[in-house]
């Protein structure tokens, strides 16, 4: 079943499906506009652990290149993939800079020392808020259903039912 309900589910409805699809997905790739000249920058990210409530958090350094990208221009995508239940999410929204300790505290992680070794007192720690504003999923029945409607669309020559795929409006 594929449809686009962005206009029949919630705000609430939409941030509850993706929270769901998203809550074992660690590692995600975050997209910045590299330069003036528009170019795309993805890169592999870990996700704070937090509940989804349109905000995404990630940990980094106030000089990365991302940050820095992120001053330029405020437009992001973040994608996320759990290839095992064939389940796939891309959002979209506008991102920032963010150094309050307190809300450092919040989502520290002793694992996060690897890379910010005296924690939230490492010079030059910030957080990157994703503020989301549209997403979109794609989710299966899982790997054995998608091989054997693939398998059903071979033999009978119709389209496969590749599940569910959905954009949500997600701004306030």
């Amino acid at each position: 079943m594929s449809h686009d309900g962005s206009a029949n589910t919630t705000r609430e409805e939409g941030i509850a499906r993706i929270r769901d699809l998203m809550k074992d997905i660690d590692i995600c790739m975050l997209t910045t506009v590299d330069d003036a000249s528009g170019r795309l920058r993805s890169r592999p990210m870990s996700l704070q652990e937090a509940e989804f409530d349109g905000q995404l958090w990630f940990f980094t350094y106030e000089d990365s290149g991302k940050v820095a990208e992120v001053q330029r221009d405020r437009h992001v995508n973040i994608s996320f993939a759990d290839k095992g239940k064939q389940n796939y999410v891309s959002v979209s929204g506008n991102a920032k800079t963010v150094t309050d300790r307190a809300k450092m505290q919040e989502f520290w992680n002793p694992v996060l020392k690897a890379w910010f070794p005296e924690g939230i007192d490492t010079p030059g720690i910030a957080l990157l808020c994703v503020e989301v504003d549209q997403a979109e999923y794609w989710q299966s029945e899982g790997r054995v259903a998608t091989v054997i409607n693939m398998a059903k669309a071979l033999i009978t020559g119709e389209e496969a039912d590749w599940g569910e795929n959905e954009k949500l409006d997600l701004r306030k």
